[in-house]
């Protein structure tokens, strides 16, 4: 039977891919031939996100893939776990000065490629520049890959002996959503702030740049939808190996806790709202929390290692992908790729809104913040909306682009069966 720290790679579905990405747009055009090669040459540093899906022992596993990952010079999506990837389960393409590397988020998080991503960026870059930039943080093809990256981040924890913690959030049944205006078509509205403005935000407003930005997507929606009586539900990204030590680690063990807004919460009160706002984060983000996921994660794996494939991949994958909340917030934290930061002009993630309507992925480097926000739907109200809501507390905000979703699907795992 599967091990609970092992990836639950059946809750992928055609309707609900549970794609990610990072965007790397640099300051000059790609080399795709370089690109290329880095790529390839990572596949012995990194041989965990260079794999294909196998059914056996009535699951799926992820196993080596000795085909070439692809790397497309087109903005393109395809499906991982297909023909046209190779039956990888990520992809790389490029267009322009832009990059992205896409891949199934139940192998990872953004926290476990972002390591990858540097790696790549510094090999591409020591390439195309002819310089000897900085290897310091950089893991390269030759380095011993240690078990705190690939083994079980917890097996110094007692988890069969986790006990419930003192407060478990119930969560919103029935929650606000967000209206949908224009055509159902997924858009991406890449936004850049300055790092200096919101941090100072926060400090002023006793926040967090995720917290911060949870409380402005709940003000926004509620100009935005002024009629709807609906709690605002927003999840905040955690990711539980951190919280219990093992940050090493590059499998995906990222979760959520959950920020309520009622419509009755009078939002105009900045301090209060974000003092109310990291209360409930701080509840839910401790310690003793992890190590109880940690415990109903191994109960739940235990629990479906006795159900057939069939119905894992069906009825059980589609439930876990319906809405569950208004919003999401994730939030990588991470100030710096090392060396090759001057080379960076913007870095974004993204990742397939299934489970939200309006997600809103971050990071930090070069002194800025980068947002992507993501929306199921085409119309640009309520983005407007929201950039006002920064302008009104004094935080600029500059769009640099909107585009499609173009995130890659992925093929269903039933024919795995039939091969």
């Amino acid at each position: 039977m599967k091990e609970f720290y092992e990836p639950m790679m059946y809750m992928s579905t055609p309707e609900h891919p549970n794609t990610m990405a990072v965007v790397v747009e640099l300051k000059e055009p790609i080399d795709g031939s370089i690109l290329e090669k880095v790529v390839q040459e990572l596949s012995v540093r990194y041989p965990y996100f260079y794999v294909k899906a196998v059914a056996r022992d009535n699951d799926v596993y992820p196993e080596a893939n000795p085909l070439p990952m692809t790397v497309r010079n087109t903005w393109e999506p395809i499906n991982l776990n297909s023909a046209e990837s190779n039956r990888h389960l990520a992809a790389w393409k490029y267009d322009g000065a832009r990059m992205a590397f896409e891949i199934t988020h139940s192998l990872t998080d953004g926290a476990g490629v972002l390591p990858y991503i540097k790696s790549a960026l510094y090999l591409y870059l020591s390439r195309k520049t002819g310089l000897a930039l900085d290897p310091e943080g950089v893991r390269l093809p030759g380095d011993p890959i240690p078990e705190s990256e690939t083994g079980n981040p917890f097996a110094h924890l007692d988890i069969d002996g986790a006990e419930e913690p003192l407060y478990i959030k119930q969560t919103t049944e029935d929650f606000y959503r967000v209206k949908v205006e224009g055509d159902m078509k997924p858009q991406t509205h890449y936004l850049k702030l300055k790092e200096s403005q919101l941090i100072q935000y926060c400090k002023d407003f006793d926040g967090s740049p995720n917290a911060m930005i949870a409380v402005m997507l709940a003000r926004a929606v509620r100009k935005y939808d002024p009629d709807n009586e609906k709690t605002v539900s927003v999840s905040v990204a955690i990711d539980h190996k951190a919280m219990l030590g093992a940050r090493a680690n590059y499998r995906m063990f990222a979760n959520i806790i959950e920020l309520d807004f009622p419509k009755d919460r009078d939002l105009g009160d900045l301090m209060q709202t974000c003092t109310m706002a990291r209360g409930q984060m701080m509840l839910q983000a401790q310690p003793e929390n992890s190590l109880w996921a940690m415990k109903q994660r191994k109960l739940t794996y235990a629990k479906l290692g006795q159900l057939p494939l069939e119905m894992k991949i069906g009825v059980i994958a589609k439930s876990a992908g319906n809405a569950r909340w208004s919003f999401s917030v994730s939030y990588i934290n991470s100030r710096s790729l090392g060396s090759v930061d001057p080379y960076i002009e913007s870095l974004y993630a993204i990742a397939e809104p299934g489970v939200f309507d309006i997600g809103c992925e971050i990071i930090c480097i070069n002194h800025s913040f980068y947002l992507s926000i993501l929306q199921r739907f085409e119309a640009d109200r309520f983005m407007d909306i929201f950039i006002e809501e920064l302008s009104s507390v004094g935080i600029d905000c500059e769009v640099l682009r909107k585009e499609p979703l173009d995130l890659c699907g992925i093929e269903p795992f039933e024919d795995l069966q039939k091969s």
